[in-house]
């Protein structure tokens, strides 16, 4: 078992750190909200991540996956709201003169931000679903309840997947100034409206 679990925690950092949606959401949370509302973005990312692990150890994210147009309904949901994040991105810059950020609409999207927009990131990503259906077998040691050893397993993902966080939000509340620059923000927005679209029209393309 210490050999499995040495294993998958290093295999397991790898995954954690390649950047993706979720980073995405949490930084574009850092630049519309502050440290606050990337927390809670973060918070929301890994409150989808527990649920995807539960699901995985007790099967339903392997129904997911068998059926194809529950994947693909789920797929498509995800993409559309990943791209509506974009748009949104794109559209916040638009909202920022050189001298003055122009104050935003009072409204709150139940899903725009904090943590109903990291939670709805991971729960409309299905990859996130299959990832643990596909990646967690190849690491389960024989003898042990699969339902146990996943949500084990999965522990250890959510923890590194935190840990990333705060080392994240950590070093960039350190350029908050850097960041709150009117003209740095206008550009900044513009790329993670344009990535967050990108990874939207992947998920909604790929097979």
């Amino acid at each position: 078992m210490t050999a499995a679990l040495l294993a998958f925690t290093a295999a397991s950092v790898l995954i954690v750190l390649l950047p993706g949606p979720d980073t995405l959401v949490v930084v574009r949370g850092l630049l519309r909200g502050g440290r606050r509302e990337s927390i809670r973005t973060a918070i929301g990312v890994l409150s989808g991540l527990f649920v995807w692990v539960v699901a995985a150890a007790f099967g339903l994210s392997a129904v997911v996956r068998a059926s194809h147009t529950g994947y693909t309904l789920l797929r498509a949901a995800g993409a559309v709201y990943l791209i509506w994040l974009g748009v949104r991105s794109l559209r916040a810059r638009m909202l920022l003169r050189d001298d003055v950020v122009v104050p935003r609409p009072r409204r709150r999207a139940l899903l725009g931000s904090g943590f109903g927009a990291g939670l709805a990131t991971d729960l409309l990503n299905p990859k996130v679903g299959v990832f643990f259906v596909s990646f967690l077998p190849g690491f389960l040691p024989a003898g042990y309840g699969i339902a146990t050893a996943s949500l084990l397993f999965g522990a250890i993902f959510i923890v590194e997947t935190a840990i990333y966080f705060v080392v994240l939000i950590g070093l960039a509340t350190r350029v908050t100034a850097w960041m709150t620059n009117t003209r740095i923000r206008r550009r900044l927005d513009r790329v993670t409206g344009v990535v967050l679209i990108g990874f939207g029209v992947r998920l909604a393309t790929e097979t």
